[in-house]
């Protein structure tokens, strides 16, 4: 408690410093992976998906971003446990949000998507593990989290495969695919903005406490559904036919009418992002805000500060701006050529897998996702269509990930341990 008292200034400007820098790794990583579909389909330049992401992921950080959030991440650490020592919290918690901002800075520069709760989870679980104790770890909520690495691609990969096939059926191997476009593209569009809503509404708004019965939230996504389709067909509709467009690539015409797709779901999926994944990666800072504000009380919630907030949004945007276009190229180019067709069906298989994770509670990674969405729509294209040596190399920082943020987190676990004890 002393350690506290006396400390307790220089704790929190760690926990922005830390903080910030986290913040900046989700920018590099995170929100590259969700503008990497439409920046890779060409539906977007990389200077219009980053003005999208710093006002959608802003936007969704501090208006949905939530007012209380768990600061022990997924239940992984048991905070009662630590009541006696709130110090060992503190330099955990600071401890894990530079060893996550560091991994995640290594991970950017290589151009691997990398999951952010991974990261921040590993280093969690790698501080209490060795600094306070082996009992103090929930395995079981870790080995959810192992789960869903197999389980989130893989159902994003089966329902872009789906889709693509979908729009492969009903528009590019029809006798008038730019017709036929224009016909269905709205109703996708439809499909689009109900399931982004759906995902805001169930994930996004969770700590708000706005109190929204399930059938009230599938009724506001619907609405919302139809008002984004009705705009996206007036857009659709002023798009004409040009025969000249089509001489290099037969379906330029009707990629074009896909791209008004594109342009919404980048928007959508940006608010949803910020909304839910920053308020999550700076649960640590509103670990350390809330146990020096309390005098070393242990919380296993805690309140969050506006600032923390603009903190996080205001780290992702200026991480996407200066180091996302690394992992942007490795998702949107060099996994399987993406066209804003096939784009729209690996977005919105990932943001799909993501409503029916919240729904069975499983912990699931937004990179591992949309990576298995991307993959699902190469083989719709079959297998020649996807850089077997790209997905090799995905696989493999995923695996690291997790000890990466363990190793590196008790290692300035013990140097907080032994600068302030």
């Amino acid at each position: 408690m002393e350690i506290i008292a006396q400390y307790g200034t220089v704790f929190l400007v760690l926990a922005a410093v830390f903080g910030l820098f986290m913040a900046w790794g989700i920018g590099a990583n995170d929100v590259a992976n969700a503008m990497a579909t439409s920046v890779g389909s060409k539906a977007l330049t990389i200077k219009q998906a980053v003005i999208i992401a710093a006002v959608f992921e802003f936007s969704g950080a501090i208006l949905a971003g939530g007012q209380v959030t768990k600061t022990i991440r997924k239940g992984i650490v048991d905070a009662e446990l630590l009541s006696a020592n709130p110090e060992l919290l503190l330099y955990g918690m600071l401890a894990s949000l530079l060893a996550a901002g560091i991994w995640l800075l290594i991970a950017s520069r290589n151009g691997w998507p990398v999951s952010t709760t991974h990261s921040i989870v590993g280093a969690i679980v790698g501080f209490a593990m060795v600094g306070i104790g082996m009992d103090t770890v929930h395995w079981d909520k870790v080995g959810f989290i192992v789960a869903s690495w197999v389980v989130s691609p893989v159902l994003a990969g089966f329902i872009s495969f789906m889709l693509f096939r979908s729009v492969q059926g009903l528009i590019l191997d029809t006798e008038d695919p730019f017709d036929n476009a224009k016909k269905y593209v709205p109703y996708y569009i439809f499909l689009v903005g109900f399931i982004i809503a759906l995902v805001t509404l169930v994930k996004g708004l969770k700590h708000v406490g706005l109190n929204i019965s399930t059938t009230e939230q599938y009724l506001y996504a619907v609405a919302i559904g139809t008002l984004v389709m009705f705009i996206g067909k007036h857009f659709v509709n002023n798009i004409k036919h040009d025969p000249r467009k089509d001489k290099k690539f037969h379906f330029t015409n009707v990629e074009r009418v896909f791209s008004v797709l594109m342009i919404v779901t980048a928007c959508a999926m940006a608010f949803a992002h910020g909304s839910n994944d920053v308020a999550n990666a700076i649960g640590p800072v509103a670990a350390v805000v809330s146990i020096v504000h309390s005098g070393g009380e242990v919380a296993s919630k805690s309140m969050l500060p506006l600032w923390v907030l603009g903190l996080g949004g205001v780290g992702i945007v200026i991480g996407l701006m200066m180091y996302g276009k690394k992992v942007i190229a490795t998702v949107g180019h060099q996994i399987t050529e993406l066209t804003p067709s096939r784009g729209f069906a690996a977005t919105l298989a990932a943001a799909t897998t993501v409503v029916l994770a919240s729904g069975t509670g499983l912990p699931i990674s937004t990179t591992h996702t949309l990576v298995g969405a991307v993959l699902g729509v190469g083989l719709a294209r079959g297998i020649g269509a996807l850089n077997m040596t790209v997905i090799r190399n995905i696989f493999m920082s995923w695996l690291v990930t997790l000890p990466a943020g363990a190793i590196l987190s008790i290692v300035f676990f013990f140097i907080l341990k032994a600068i302030f004890s």
